[in-house]
């Protein structure tokens, strides 16, 4: 039987947790420093390593696929393992579809799909074009880390930017971030859950109100949108599907997020998409209201994955759940 594993990062106690709940056996990859993981009992076997990194060597690589593990993959991959080697020689099955996770990484590359998509999205500007409030953003990521606001090109070069970036409109309104599930078995789009971010020091600024304010995320709070503006949801959310598959021929595989703005007209602008699980499905363990709604049972994100997966080797197509 297949095992389910993960990076000891991100959302592991999500994915795992909901890997045993459909009673499959459990690996986690953990840095050495993270010992923390023992105490919760989601992991079966934990190898440990000295640096996430480790998983490139092809010893560990043929002790995976020994034991025909797939790996779900979070945040982490993104931002510690090199592209180029996950998606030419990494051998361990990924579920999901790692050739998306280059689009994600490179923000003018995101931008191309969601315009294919036909999205409302934010404006994007030169230095020398800003001529309103933009939001400076690193690729890849980063949880937010070193975000900042700008009004004019003067300040955009005081700050001394190293890196590329991409300069985003400023978009009033409130952040949501909806967590999807696409199935290719049952070619069906599922709504999982919704949250925002809690970012230092932007949800604290009034504490700091002469400190400019950073966005680095440290939790997630959880959310429900007005059920008349779920047709708005689920309308991007199929259209960004539809979008993937120009991409790549499988295109999007399992949970996916888009990042949005909801202004007051009230509108869905999107910035951002993780093509894969994101942190803020955490709490929704073991259901949100939506898929209670669906399912009547618990079904946490990590649950439908494994559900996923599941329903793949009873029906002989786990190649078409991962990559």
């Amino acid at each position: 039987m297949v095992t389910i594993g993960t990076l000891g990062s991100h959302s592991a106690l999500n994915i795992l947790s909901g890997a045993k709940d459909e009673g499959f056996e459990t690996v986690l990859l953990c840095e050495k420093s993270r010992k923390f993981y023992e105490r919760f009992r989601v992991a079966d076997e934990i190898m440990y390593l000295d640096s996430l990194s480790e998983i490139k060597r092809e010893d560990i690589q043929e002790k995976l696929n020994e034991r025909d593990v797939i790996l779900v993959p979070h945040g982490s991959y993104i931002s510690y393992l090199d592209l180029d080697f996950l998606e030419d020689e990494f051998s361990v099955p990924i579920f999901g579809n790692k050739f998306l996770f280059r689009f994600e990484s490179d923000r003018e590359l995101e931008r191309k799909w969601f315009l294919k998509a036909g999205m409302r999205i934010p404006r994007t500007f030169t230095p020398e074009t800003i001529d309103r409030r933009v939001i400076v953003k690193y690729h890849g990521a980063k949880g937010g880390k070193g975000y900042f606001t700008v009004d004019t090109p003067e300040e955009y070069f005081e700050k001394e930017v190293e890196g590329d970036v991409q300069i985003q409109e400023w978009i009033h309104g409130v952040t949501m971030y909806f967590h999807y599930f696409y199935s290719p078995l049952q070619k069906e789009l599922e709504l999982t859950s919704i949250d925002r971010r809690y970012e230092t020091t932007a949800d604290a600024v009034h504490t700091f109100p002469d400190r400019e304010p950073t966005y680095v995320v440290v939790g997630n709070f959880p959310l429900v949108i007005r059920e008349s503006l779920l047709e708005q949801v689920f309308d991007i959310g199929d259209k960004v599907v539809d979008a993937s598959r120009n991409l790549h021929e499988k295109g999007l595989i399992g949970p996916f997020c888009l990042e949005t703005i909801v202004t007051d007209a009230p509108e869905i602008v999107v910035f951002e998409i993780s093509a894969r699980i994101v942190a803020g499905t955490n709490f929704y363990v073991p259901y949100s209201p939506y898929t209670y709604a669906k399912y009547f049972e618990p079904m946490s994100a990590g649950r439908r994955i494994a559900r996923e997966i599941k329903m793949a080797s009873k029906e002989e197509r786990i190649k078409d759940v991962v990559s």
